[in-house]
């Protein structure tokens, strides 16, 4: 993508975004993953160097448009081993998404500690995500790789993904950019209906994550379950190459079109 960055910053806390937030629904329209990341990376940013990102929850206030917005980081509750801190998106003075981020502060390494089993191999090949909609900005600006499910079929899905770009223009991605970036797909890679003829919204997102990722890919092994009265869940575990490094959920809102 001929793009510097996710956004381009203009200053004052306000931020440009580029064709690589679009959504494959609406051109006008962000796709949800670099909101929650530009939100966490602007809340993370106000903390101390020894908290780290623990668990990220957005609210989105229905689609965010693709136009110039500003964010405003508030602490909630301040503290050097645990610290809430709010990020608030506003796009021509409305609020159109929240984060809240819970950060905790890293420690000695306990006498107890999880083993990690590594995910399959990065594929060689790329596909694509919705590979019917192969021309959209959000879609392009990652590598999508297959190691479960079908890019061309409906149900859970196992996938690696890279990020290409920058998240802020001018600025090294981090781990935790990566993984939010990617996390928000989480229900459009698992979608149980078609998504041509079905639409299945998140309101929000949660992700917990116990570290950062090693390294430029992101797994994500993801699945959605309905309900017969129209909502349903989508979870997914996110890894590295080393495994697992944290989780998402997203409730949905399932209608037909």
């Amino acid at each position: 993508m001929d793009v510097e960055a996710f956004y381009l910053p203009l200053g004052d806390n306000r931020f440009s975004p580029t064709r690589a937030t679009e959504s494959p629904w609406e051109t006008t329209a962000q796709h949800g993953g670099p909101p929650s990341a530009l939100l966490a990376h602007l809340a993370t940013s106000a903390t101390g160097e020894q908290l780290r990102a623990a668990r990220i929850s957005v609210d989105f206030f229905g689609a965010i448009p693709r136009r110039e917005l500003t964010v405003e980081v508030s602490p909630l509750r301040p503290g050097r081993r645990i610290d809430l801190t709010e990020a608030t998106m506003t796009v021509d003075g409305r609020i159109v998404a929240v984060a809240r981020v819970w950060s905790i502060a890293t420690g000695p390494t306990p006498p107890a500690v999880t083993a990690l089993t590594p995910p399959p191999a990065v594929p060689a090949e790329n596909d694509h995500f919705l590979p019917h909609l192969s021309d959209w900005g959000y879609g392009q600006a990652l590598d999508w790789r297959w190691t479960a499910g079908s890019p061309d079929r409906q149900g859970p899905a196992d996938v690696w993904t890279r990020v290409r770009l920058p998240l802020i223009a001018g600025e090294e991605l981090t781990g935790t950019d990566r993984a939010l970036i990617a996390a928000d797909a989480a229900n459009g890679l698992s979608a149980e209906l078609p998504i041509s003829s079905w639409l299945s919204i998140p309101p929000g997102m949660t992700t917990h994550l116990t570290r950062e990722p090693d390294g430029e890919w992101v797994h994500l092994s993801c699945r959605s379950r309905l309900t017969d009265d129209g909502l349903g869940l989508c979870s997914g575990t996110l890894s590295d190459t080393r495994g697992a490094i944290g989780e998402v959920a997203q409730p949905l809102l399932v209608r037909e079109r």
